[in-house]
């Protein structure tokens, strides 16, 4: 099962990402690990992609789908896999497309887990950190036994910058901005499964089960 996994942040992709894994037995294939691994293994797209994010720049897209192109000829995509952070534009899709194709190989679903803006700000701006360990907290998800301070090691919790409420609704702005053009292309493709991602995790994924219509390849 070939699928690409959308949502703004907060929207909860990574913890979807992970019960989808479980249960298709596909590789979750984020743009981040591709890279890290291409790098890893020194390939010549690796050393190109490196390059350009040791300069700070953006990688170009003829690298990063020849990147995409490694990734999903290794064995453990033989059944499937599970995108995730890619594509981001009209030209990464089409050209994902293209790809697919001379593959003899497409898309099965586009998974775009929705869920109001309100709720992802909430969600986002609740976020606390522990400076000293890592440690993450929400403070109506997953709060601390002490109300900010960090069950491992005592420190006192802090709300990360990029955390702060009108940094999170620009942040959340840009996104949709971005993404809107691939959700119209997607749709128009009739590969666009919409889900609620404003319910229970629980009930996010038997939403997603029930749509990808309980197939277990």
């Amino acid at each position: 099962m070939n699928l690409i996994l959308m949502g703004l942040p907060g929207a909860g992709k990574g913890t979807q990402a992970e019960k989808i894994v479980e249960k298709y037995h596909i590789p979750h294939i984020s743009t981040g690990d591709m890279f890290r691994l291409a790098i890893k293994e020194g390939t010549e797209l690796g050393k190109q992609a490196k390059s350009y994010m040791d300069k700070g720049e953006l990688v170009p897209d003829e690298v990063t789908i020849g990147i995409v192109r490694e990734r999903l000829n290794k064995p453990d995509c033989e059944k499937g896999f599970l995108l995730d952070g890619f594509p981001r534009t009209i030209a990464q899709a089409e050209a994902l497309e293209n790809l697919l194709g001379e593959m003899k190989d497409s898309l099965d679903y586009v998974l775009h887990i929705n869920a109001p803006k309100d709720q992802l700000v909430e969600r986002l701006t609740g976020r606390r950190i522990c400076p000293t360990c890592g440690a993450t907290y929400h403070v109506a998800f997953n709060p601390p036994q002490q109300e900010g301070i960090c069950d491992h090691d005592g420190a006192k919790l802090i709300q990360r910058e990029d955390d702060q409420p009108e940094t999170v609704r620009n942040r959340l702005e840009v996104n949709m901005e971005q993404m809107q053009p691939l959700v119209d292309f997607y749709t128009d493709k009739g590969y666009l499964v919409e889900v609620d991602g404003n319910q229970h995790i629980d009930v996010v994924f038997q939403d997603i089960d029930k749509k990808l219509g309980g197939l277990n390849k």
